[in-house]
């Protein structure tokens, strides 16, 4: 049995604003046993505050400690490099970066799921500077997410754009990065053979917590098509999150 456990949200928790069948009781069950765990996304439409308040108001009971977001490893980052960036961010995330969005001196790129702002200006400005040589950092290489029972487009496909226009390569500061997998683990104090990754996105939850070493399940809700359980051999595969949890836990 895992001694903690690191659980995806978005498709896994709640999809369109309302929680999956049984995951609140699967995440009180958890608290209660007493196995430690954290929330971990790559969502950058939203701060981890809005995350923790949007759980919060829909019934799950968790603290805000235990959200661990890719915006806040990118923030980590960038203090600890003492980064000027342009970012190319989610309204949503300008509170919470706290910092000038455009930087009179940049020395980085930093792009998260900025939504209507991918736009040909605001990417044409990142592209200038990245040609110049700066760092290219991003929250994620997700390729879509899943809302309102449809696909989206999420941040990958124009952090590859401008990989590619730029001859350059993203730093990626959220999952599948294993820098994004050990800090979570770091933060509940488990090496990763003792941890477990429950996610509905094959590349980015279940293939990136496998290199780092970990165990994972992959849950038929949210991202999941079928056959991606057999792009990582190895995984658990279950319906939701409360068969994982009680499989597994």
């Amino acid at each position: 049995m895992p001694q903690a456990l690191l659980l995806d949200i978005n498709g896994v928790l709640y999809e369109d604003d309302l929680p999956l069948p049984g995951a609140v009781e699967a995440l009180k069950s958890l608290r209660v046993r007493g196995i430690p765990f954290r929330l971990v996304t790559n969502a950058s439409r939203r701060s981890r505050a809005a995350t923790h308040a949007k759980l919060a108001s829909i019934g799950f009971d968790v603290q805000l400690e235990q959200v661990f977001s890719a915006p806040q490893a990118v923030l980590r980052h960038l203090r600890k490099h003492q980064l000027r960036p342009y970012c190319l961010i989610h309204t949503a995330l300008e509170e919470e970066f706290g910092m000038p969005l455009d930087d009179p001196s940049p020395n980085a790129v930093v792009i998260g799921d900025a939504e209507a702002r991918f736009d040909y200006a605001h990417l044409n400005r990142a592209f200038q500077l990245l040609i110049q040589g700066m760092p290219l950092i991003c929250m994620g290489a997700n390729r879509y997410f899943s809302a309102g029972g449809e696909l989206h487009l999420d941040a990958g496909p124009f952090v590859r754009a401008l990989e590619y226009a730029a001859d350059t390569e993203a730093l990626v500061l959220g999952k599948p990065a294993p820098s994004f997998f050990r800090a979570a683990l770091e933060d509940l104090g488990v090496a990763p053979e003792q941890a477990l990754m429950i996610g509905d996105d094959v590349e980015a939850d279940i293939l990136g917590a496998q290199e780092v070493g970990l165990q994972a399940c992959l849950v038929r809700t949210g991202k999941y098509r079928p056959g991606d359980e057999q792009r990582a051999p190895g995984a658990g595969l279950a319906a939701d999150l409360a068969e994982a949890v009680a499989r597994y836990c």
